[in-house]
């Protein structure tokens, strides 16, 4: 349920591959959001029925039958008209009349931020973008100062609410993540955390904060006209800052931020005590978003280099490299590495994946189309160092939080691969969908390595609806657990196995459908449950059931998380005997991160990486080899 990001088919209207997103227009258009926003539907609560008979067909193939009938019994139960499910269902249609989007606030509270392990792995993805070329400080700061150009570019948008509109089967989206993302910081709370969105703000932020050597500097990114500063200006203040940080023996302020929640909510609370901490802590937090100039990383292989990005976007590579160069509850964070290692981490209470990355594509596109154009020089004033005093207190929480971090870096398995057999473009010229393709890869993989079925996460997105987030796509269903038994099945004819594996694809496709439209189960039975609480009434047994807490293990949490850019998301598993995965399909390959936790000795990243390409080439095998006449 964390620690995961939308499943997105978006296409962007006005927006060509390769190209820079186009404003709609080239002046502000007031009221154009809210307008955009009060035209969506508002999220549908399924039918109840439909959610219960649903949900004994997704159990199907992951609980034992002894467990599934006594779990039928109390669906029936549930159901029963007059009955504590009808109930319930009267509640949440109530709830959906009354409110923008009845589960919106739900999900942010109970997928966010109630949830209290440490945002680091277990809830925020990163992003490895293609290795630059730049090997010093110069070529990093000159890339920096392209990114932020290209975000400021993209938040010229946002502000003058002129970004395009994204369409899904001709549907309109919601755009609203777009518009929480920038400005935007996660701050901590002993029991429950709370989110502050300051762009909303009569004021919005002018600034960056940029983080070099654990030293955090406060840049204005305007001039006094309102105007963004060019490349060429960015990265003379980017210079500055450098020059102002070169001691490397600050104490890393920022790896407070990656603790369990509780623990940095307890640290904050003494941390702000002080009055300068306060005003330092505020003026990350206000920020339109973070810049993180690493130091270089140890030097890997061609091979291994993916991999060792990916945990750097992830944490940072511990207390000792640059776990400490972070502010992980910012929603967005740029990595720029001096070894040409660069990327991004996001917070993931605002947004889901899509917006994240459509940004981010922007952006790319925009350094690369950016040159450094010298103009006549202004005084800019010098970024402003921040200042936090270090009590004895301070010192052994960031003690504390270092040990920790390094604890999860050594726990982290981690896999990047790049396939390189083939892209989307297989697929669809088998006339199959391709996110459907690798799903049912994915199941081949966990079968042949676990053999087992498992509960199997995948995002689906609810932007056609008001304030949408996400819901479940139930990867694994009957027909899958059909074809992967079937796959290395000797008595099994190719021709059978094929009919099977393509009514497996079916089968998926139509879940996702279903889930895109609002009615899948997950979110509808989370609401249902909800509503119980909120109602002050004994959880029904439905809840209790062991079958219910089976199906939300999620030993495979995936994502389809498709860019222009060439780059892979990743994140980590969401439960401790998991795995995350997370994939970027090309047009001829496929990018993909997997990992899992060492603690864990039943599962391993490298071979469950090598276990999805083995079966990604398998199936194309299969098909090529199956004579199309007799299908």
């Amino acid at each position: 349920m964390l620690g995961t990001v939308a499943r997105t088919m978006v296409k962007a209207g006005m927006v060509k591959p390769s190209s820079l997103v186009k404003p709609v227009s080239v002046t502000r258009i007031a009221g154009r959001y809210l307008a955009h926003q009060e035209s969506l539907p508002k999220l549908p609560v399924p039918p109840l029925q439909q959610t219960c008979d649903r949900y004994l067909a997704v159990l199907d193939p992951v609980i034992e039958p002894e467990k599934l009938n006594h779990t039928q019994k109390l669906v029936e139960e549930f159901q029963k008209p007059g009955g504590v499910g009808e109930r319930l269902q009267k509640g949440l249609e109530g709830r959906a009349k009354k409110t923008e989007n009845w589960l919106s606030d739900w999900w942010l509270q109970t997928a966010y931020l109630e949830y209290r392990m440490p945002v680091v792995i277990y809830s925020s993805p990163g992003v490895v973008l293609p290795r630059l070329e730049f090997s010093d400080c110069q070529g990093q700061m000159r890339y920096a100062a392209k990114l932020i150009a290209g975000v400021l570019d993209f938040k010229t948008m946002i502000d003058n609410e002129t970004l395009p509109v994204e369409y899904l089967g001709g549907k309109q989206l919601c755009m609203n993540q777009y518009y929480q993302v920038l400005s935007s910081c996660r701050i901590p709370g002993t029991n429950r955390d709370t989110v502050a969105n300051y762009a909303l703000d009569k004021k919005s932020p002018t600034h960056i904060t940029v983080v070099h050597n654990f030293q955090f500097f406060v840049l204005d990114v305007y001039n006094s006209d309102g105007i963004p500063l060019t490349v060429d200006q960015i990265y003379i203040q980017l210079e500055k800052i450098w020059n102002s940080s070169l001691e490397t023996n600050k104490e890393p302020i920022g790896i407070l931020t990656s603790n369990h929640r509780n623990s940095w909510g307890k640290a904050y609370n003494n941390l702000i005590k002080d009055k300068t901490n306060k005003e330092s802590v505020r003026a990350i937090q206000k920020s339109i978003l973070t810049i993180c100039l690493d130091a270089p990383m140890p030097r890997a292989s061609d091979n291994m280099y993916p991999t060792r990005a990916a945990v750097q976007m992830l944490h940072g590579g511990g207390s000792r490299l640059n776990s400490g160069n972070r502010w992980f509850d910012k929603t967005l964070q740029f990595i720029i590495g001096e070894d040409g290692m660069c990327g991004m981490i996001y917070e993931h209470a605002p947004a889901e994946g899509p917006p994240i990355v459509a940004l981010l594509d922007h952006v790319v596109e925009y350094t690369k189309n950016s040159e450094m154009v010298r103009i006549p020089m202004v005084p800019l004033p010098v970024p402003q160092k921040l200042c936090f005093n270090i009590t004895p207190e301070i010192k052994n929480d960031i003690e504390e939080a270092k040990q920790n971090m390094n604890i999860m870096v050594h726990d982290l398995d981690m896999k990047v691969n790049v396939f390189s057999h083939f892209g989307k473009n297989f697929p669809k010229s088998q006339k199959m969908s391709p996110d459907a393709f690798i799903q049912m890869a994915l199941q081949l993989a966990y079968y042949r390595m676990h053999k087992r079925c498992c509960p199997t996460y995948e995002s689906a997105s609810l932007r056609m609806f008001r304030l949408g987030r996400t819901d479940t796509i139930r990867s694994t269903s009957i027909d899958s657990a059909r074809f992967t038994k079937a796959m290395d099945d000797p008595t099994k004819q190719n021709i059978e196995k094929v009919a099977l594996l393509e009514k497996a694809i079916k089968a998926h496709r139509a879940y996702t459908d279903m889930a895109v439209q609002g009615q899948a189960i997950d979110r509808h039975l989370l609401g249902l449950k909800l509503q119980a609480i909120e109602d002050l009434a004994a959880l029904p047994e439905i809840f209790m059931d062991t079958s219910y807490a089976e199906a939300l293990h999620y030993n495979l949490s995936t994502s389809q998380v498709p860019a222009k850019t060439d780059c892979v998301m990743c994140f980590g598993p969401v439960v401790p005997d998991g795995y995350g995965v997370c994939y970027n399909p090309m047009e001829s390959h496929i990018n993909y991160s997997v990992s899992a936790f060492n603690s864990c000795k039943d599962t391993n990243a490298s071979q469950m990486a090598q276990a999805l390409e083995d079966a990604l080439i398998d199936m194309k095998t299969l098909l090529e080899q199956t004579p199309k006449s007799k299908l």
